[in-house]
């Protein structure tokens, strides 16, 4: 029961599109179901057609060749790109070309993703020339646990190696950076705090390990059997320890700081945002078997957290507000106020930045109608190369299918029309690392007004699957067709 319940917690697909629950917002979910089924049954209307042809803008390899792009984004200091799924060549490499002209033309210091923080720092210090790895493959190992597809893939090492060339051209300051958001390196996270104070105070690391140790009770290095024990009553609360360790660390920083100079700012950092990892980690497992809605909220507001921080950090070390583009699922950076989510309590991390950085922000989606993703069967299988269903009627990629271009940007905040038309309740497909095509209405679809959630999307009609570093013999022999033995 426990890994169908941590599966359902990491799987975007499952975490957006569960059945509806009886709650205050019934009205407004009974409103989106109508108006999505009103939908359901007929094909888009010529004049939707017509007025999402009129103002679309043509894109190749999922970049628009003009300064649409740019005129979208203006001054925003934040620009959070999605993804329709964890598994797509074409959403990663689009969403690396465009972030490598918002460093190159615009000024962006730094990339967040949707990625554990010890790991992405590993390949930090190797793109800003630190680390100890000699390749950006080698920098990627630190990605060692399920879904490894996800950042250890042809499209992300091709994009690290031109970030740690390009920055090989400037001076320290002006390197741009890769950092992670998430929360899930409970373990590893304690490690790098424990590390870090062994080279600054021997004696707070003798603390800090007594006070980490709590977590060598519970079997498990992924923090779910702690989690499961300390929810149920069945063994000891890391709570105040944790809090301590944190708190005890952000009390000397000056002091740590002062003994390393600049490299000793980004280290203390690196050592801060692991004890703040360890803090949230420890809620979130807690969390996690009470409900879906407050394990999710914890994990958004932490990441929105670890952002706001590193923009600060970042900032105060340039002297001037700090520019950073993230990658994350669509279902993590489209606002979840304008989503099936946002009308059962959950909020996101694309809702906590527009709402803390109104008008310094910009919101681009991804999506696509067919074609193949990388994804497993359930949490910890083996990656597959999976057929995408054509997209179901009534939704938001059925109608940019029947628009007839393969490749287009719709911008929702210029564009009267067409953002009145997407204003309207659709569905939209979401596939985390799981993909489920018998159960794809339940598992991967979630209602949403298209126009509220994003300030832009891309939608590339066939997609193929993402290539990891570690193509699999069943990741080459692909899905068996859903005609078989018929169509033989």
């Amino acid at each position: 029961m426990t890994d169908r319940l941590f599966s359902d917690r990491r799987d975007a697909g499952r975490v957006l599109a569960g059945p509806f629950t009886q709650t205050a917002d019934e009205e407004v979910r009974r409103l989106l179901r109508a108006a999505a089924s009103a939908r359901a049954w007929a094909p888009p209307a010529r004049t939707d057609l017509a007025v999402l042809r009129s103002e679309l803008v043509p894109v190749r390899d999922g970049v628009p060749s003009d300064e649409v792009p740019f005129q979208i984004v203006g001054d925003a200091r934040f620009v959070l790109i999605g993804e329709a799924s964890h598994g797509t060549h074409e959403f990663y490499a689009a969403r690396a070309r465009m972030t490598r002209r918002l460093i190159e033309e615009k000024g962006f210091v730094a990339v967040a993703v949707e990625a554990d923080w010890p790991d992405a720092y590993q390949v930090n210090r190797y793109v800003r020339g630190r680390g100890d790895d000699a390749s950006a493959e080698e920098a990627l190992r630190g990605f060692a646990r399920f879904p490894t597809w996800m950042w250890r893939n042809a499209d992300v090492l091709d994009f690290l190696g031109w970030l740690r060339e390009r920055n090989e051209r400037l001076d320290e300051r002006a390197r741009a950076g890769f950092y992670g958001l998430d929360l899930y390196s409970l373990h590893r996270s304690a490690d790098e705090v424990v590390a870090y104070l062994e080279k600054v105070d021997p004696g707070a690391a003798a603390r800090a390990r007594d006070r980490y140790s709590c977590f060598d009770h519970s079997d498990g290095d992924d923090g779910q059997a702690y989690g499961f024990a300390a929810a149920f009553g069945a063994g000891e609360s890391c709570e105040r320890r944790v809090i301590d360790q944190l708190v005890d660390l952000q009390r000397n920083a000056l002091r740590y700081q002062r003994a390393q100079g600049l490299l000793g700012e980004d280290e203390f950092f690196h050592a801060e945002r692991n004890a703040a990892v360890v803090a949230a980690a420890e809620r979130y497992y807690r969390t996690m078997f009470g409900g879906r809605v407050s394990s999710w909220n914890l994990r958004d507001r932490h990441m929105a957290d670890t952002l706001f921080a590193l923009s600060e950090h970042l900032g105060w070390q340039r002297s001037e507000p700090a520019r950073i583009v993230v990658w994350a699922h669509n279902s993590h950076l489209g606002d979840s106020r304008a989503t099936e989510m946002g009308a059962r309590g959950e909020l996101n991390l694309g809702r906590l930045v527009r709402e803390h950085n109104r008008g310094d922000c910009r919101l681009i989606g991804f999506t696509t109608f067919a074609g193949t993703v990388t994804a497993a069967d359930d949490w910890g299988r083996p990656a597959e190369r999976k057929n995408v269903r054509p997209a179901l009627p009534g939704s938001v990629e059925e109608l940019f299918h029947e628009a007839g271009h393969k490749e287009f940007l719709v911008g929702l905040t210029r564009s009267a029309g067409a953002a009145d038309l997407l204003r309207g309740a659709r569905l939209e497909r979401a596939i985390g690392v799981v993909y489920r095509p018998g159960t794809e209405r339940q598992s991967h679809y979630f209602q949403t007004r298209l126009s509220d959630q994003f300030d832009a999307v891309v939608h590339i009609d066939e997609t193929r699957a993402l290539e990891s570093l570690e193509r699999t013999a069943r990741w080459e022999r692909g899905e068996v067709p859903e005609t078989y033995p018929v169509a033989v």
